[in-house]
């Protein structure tokens, strides 16, 4: 049997209690929101996309226990860590940890946490030499 080869993460599902909310938070982090399918939403940055299922009816099929405030992200920004400080301060973003170093999937980052709407762990990260 031909082994499979997973090439990259398309997209990914957040359950969210109030979606307004969700969507105010994440165009402050520079994500567009767009509406696809039959009224569906969705939080488009790159080449990627966060599909939004509200908790109260997400769409089938999903997560065995779909629950809104679940999730832990780690999002690769563009800059300096620095900057991305000052923008959650700019937006009234609390940060709850950091600067702290960390590792990521392709080396050593630097990261700091804060959370949406939902209570979601957002990491914002830049790569750092070793």
């Amino acid at each position: 049997m031909q082994r499979m080869t997973i090439h990259h993460l398309d997209h990914l599902v957040l359950t969210v209690n109030d979606l307004d909310a969700t969507c105010a938070f994440y165009r402050q982090l520079g994500m567009e929101v767009v509406t696809f399918g039959a009224g569906r939403t969705a939080l488009r940055y790159g080449d990627q996309k966060i599909n939004l299922h509200p908790a109260a009816a997400p769409m089938a099929p999903h997560a065995a226990r779909p629950v809104a405030g679940s999730a832990d992200l780690c999002f690769i920004v563009k800059g300096g860590l620095d900057e991305v400080v000052a923008h959650l301060q700019g937006c009234g973003i609390a940060i709850v940890e950091g600067p702290v170093k960390r590792t990521g999937a392709t080396g050593p980052i630097e990261s700091v946490y804060c959370r949406d709407p939902d209570g979601n762990l957002i990491e914002l990260a830049v790569p750092v030499a070793d």
